[in-house]
């Protein structure tokens, strides 16, 4: 067993037992007289467990004055020291997620428990987690403001008044749209950040972009809330961050290089893939908005050819015409 277990079996057999021999520990640990006494410490001084020598039964208990009226506890020791490192990389992974910080400040002292329970000081720690590193490319911050006041209104159920800039129509784009929404849920889409939300003045579900939020002002009337297979139903059954419009059947044929790659991801949970005896790939999927289809197409532009819908295939071209004319 590894520490964070022989932890719980020492607080479990001191707690049950009252006072416990120690060769009966030496035994049940499996471990040393040294590694014992190196654990006894630790609980002592680092986890502050109030375990006491008794010499008249040469054995360990907790202090009486420490344990009357209350229940000692080791907190997280439940968690092995395999699940306490995958705790580790899910905190790299948030920091990656977090904007200002916002819930990194807050779990601070849930990952420096973690980190004394790994027996880790500061500088061990920080060398560890740089074990861990996560990419991210093309990432667009939100307003940290935005982003905590958005997430409330979201989990209180209030509705929000946000000033909201289009990236699309040019000049006219850069125009501030005041909105009223009734909050739905957030969505993490490719290092960004979006809000599905009930918008009153168009009286239909949207999706906005918290980068793309001028201003944001939490309301007191209560949210519209729709059922999630309601929001499914509606945002998700397009391609990528698109929603809204007539749902279509994209038919795309990739190379045999293309394939090797292509034929292990996800494009889209409703795909259907077929492998040719070439190794080349006919890929299946819907879509409402061709837009960022597009984009991942170009990715693999020269070994992949869309087979249907006509539309769709006449967009690609011209797309890679119009490259071509950059040259």
């Amino acid at each position: 067993m590894d520490r964070t277990e022989r932890f719980y079996k020492i607080e479990m057999l001191i707690r049950s037992r009252g006072c416990v021999h120690i060769d009966t520990l030496l035994a049940e640990l499996e471990v040393s007289r040294a590694t014992l006494k190196r654990d006894l410490q630790y609980l002592r001084e680092r986890l502050n467990a109030p375990i006491e020598y008794d010499a008249q039964s040469n054995g360990y208990r907790f202090g009486a004055e420490s344990w009357r009226g209350t229940k000692h506890e080791l907190p997280g020791v439940w968690l092995s020291e395999h699940e306490l490192h995958a705790l580790l990389t899910l905190h790299q992974m948030l920091e990656g997620l977090d904007e200002g910080e916002l819930l990194g400040r807050h779990l601070a002292p849930v990952f420096e428990r973690i980190h004394a329970m790994l027996g880790l000081d500061e500088a061990a720690a920080r060398e560890l987690q740089r074990r861990i590193k996560l990419i991210s490319t093309a990432r667009r911050r939100s307003n940290t403001a935005h982003f905590e006041l958005v997430c409330s209104a979201v989990l209180k159920g209030l509705r929000l008044e946000i000033g909201y800039r289009k990236r699309s129509g040019g000049a006219q784009g850069s125009r501030l749209d005041v909105r009223e929404l009734s909050p739905q849920r957030l969505v993490h889409y490719r290092h960004a950040w979006y809000l599905d939300a009930w918008c009153h003045r168009s009286a239909g579900l949207r999706r906005f972009a918290l980068d793309a939020m001028a201003s944001a002002k939490l309301l007191e009337a209560k949210a519209q809330r729709l059922p999630l297979k309601t929001l499914e139903a509606e945002l998700d059954r397009g391609y990528g961050i698109f929603a809204g419009g007539t749902e279509q059947w994209a038919e795309l044929r990739f190379s045999p290089e293309a394939a090797a790659w292509v034929a292990h991801e996800e494009w889209h949970p409703k795909q259907q893939a077929e492998r040719a005896a070439d190794g080349s790939l006919t890929l299946r999927l819907p879509y409402v908005d061709k837009t960022e289809l597009l984009m991942d197409l170009l990715r693999h532009a020269g070994q992949v050819q869309v087979l249907a819908p006509a539309e769709l295939a006449q967009a690609f071209a011209e797309r890679l015409r119009s490259a071509v004319a950059q040259l």
